[in-house]
C-alpha cells in the first residue's frame, strides 16, 4: 500500500525525557495534515546526528509518515559543547551501549505512539551501524511492526578490532525478532560482506522469521550516502522503493 505524499510538513528540534531522566534531543518531521499515520524511528550512523539522517525524516514526513531521529549522543553533548564533539566521545568508546541504545529507541517508539495523528503502529530503519542497531531493538520487545537494516554490518558476527565499533554479534537475538526485516545491501561492500548478508538470511529461515533482503551489483557501503562518492543512484533509488512498499504495508 502506497501512502499518498505531500509537500506540507513541518519539521525542528524536539525534546523529551528518556528512561533514565536525560533530556533527549531530536528531530522530528510531520506531514502537516490531522490523517492517522505510522511512525518511523531513525536511527543516526555512528558519525552522529547528522544532517543526512534529518534529511531522510523530512522524506518519510512527505510520504505521509510521522519520523523522529533521537540524537543519540544527547547525553555526551549540551551546553558549551560542540556536537562533532559529543559525536567523537561516543565514537572513541566504540558506540552507543546496546541497552542504552534500546531504551531510547523504545522512548523514541513511545513518543511517536504520544502523536495525535499517530495510528499506533511503529517502524525503525538505520544505515551502516545503526542499520545493525534496527536488527537489535527489532529482537528487543519494543513492538516495533517494521525495521529496516541498510548495509548493517555485526549482525552475525563481532566487531574486528580497528573497525572503530565495540559490537556483539546478535545471532543468539534473533529467536526473537518480533516484526518483519527488510534489509538493502551492497555487493562491494566489506561491512557486511555478501557472504554475512547470506549467513543472516540462512539463520531467519531456519528460525521462520519474515524478512525481504536485497543486495545490489555495483554498490558498496553508504550507497544511499548523496554527499559521498559511495552513492549509487539506481540502487538508491530502488532501495528507497522497497521501503515505502514494506512500510506502506506494516505501518498502515
Amino acid at each position: 500500500m502506497q501512502i499518498a505524499m505531500t509537500n506540507a510538513i513541518q519539521a525542528g528540534t524536539v525534546h523529551y525525557p528518556a528512561a533514565d531522566g536525560a533530556e533527549i534531543e531530536a528531530y522530528l518531521a510531520v506531514p502537516q495534515d490531522d490523517a492517522p499515520r505510522g511512525g518511523v524511528v531513525l536511527i543516526h550512523h555512528l558519525p552522529g546526528y547528522d544532517e543526512a539522517t534529518r534529511e531522510f525524516a523530512r522524506t518519510f514526513a512527505v510520504h505521509g509518515y510521522n519520523a523522529v531521529v533521537p540524537n543519540l549522543y544527547s547525553r555526551e553533548g549540551g551546553p558549551g559543547i560542540a556536537p562533532e564533539d559529543a559525536a567523537a566521545a561516543v565514537r572513541a568508546e566504540g558506540g552507543v551501549p546496546d541497552e542504552r541504545l534500546i531504551a531510547d529507541v523504545g522512548t523514541a517508539a513511545a513518543y511517536l505512539r504520544g502523536l495525535d495523528t499517530a495510528n499506533g503502529k511503529v517502524g525503525v530503519i538505520g544505515h551502516c551501524s545503526g542499520g545493525r542497531q534496527a536488527v537489535l531493538v527489532a529482537c528487543a520487545g519494543l513492538d516495533l511492526q517494521a525495521a529496516v537494516n541498510n548495509y548493517g554490518a555485526f549482525v552475525m558476527l563481532d566487531s574486528p578490532e580497528g573497525s572503530g565499533m565495540r559490537a556483539t554479534s546478535l545471532e543468539s537475538r534473533l529467536p526473537e525478532l518480533s516484526c518483519p526485516l527488510l534489509g538493502n545491501f551492497g555487493a562491494d561492500d566489506k561491512f557486511p560482506t555478501p557472504e554475512q548478508t547470506a549467513q543472516l538470511a540462512a539463520a531467519l529461515d531456519k528460525l521462520g522469521k519474515p524478512y525481504d533482503f536485497k543486495t545490489y551489483e555495483g554498490a558498496g557501503h553508504a550507497f544511499f550516502n548523496v554527499n559521498r562518492v559511495s552513492y549509487r543512484p539506481e540502487a538508491a533509488m530502488d532501495a528507497w522503493d522497497r521501503i515505502f512498499e514494506f512500510y506502506g504495508t506494516h505501518l498502515s
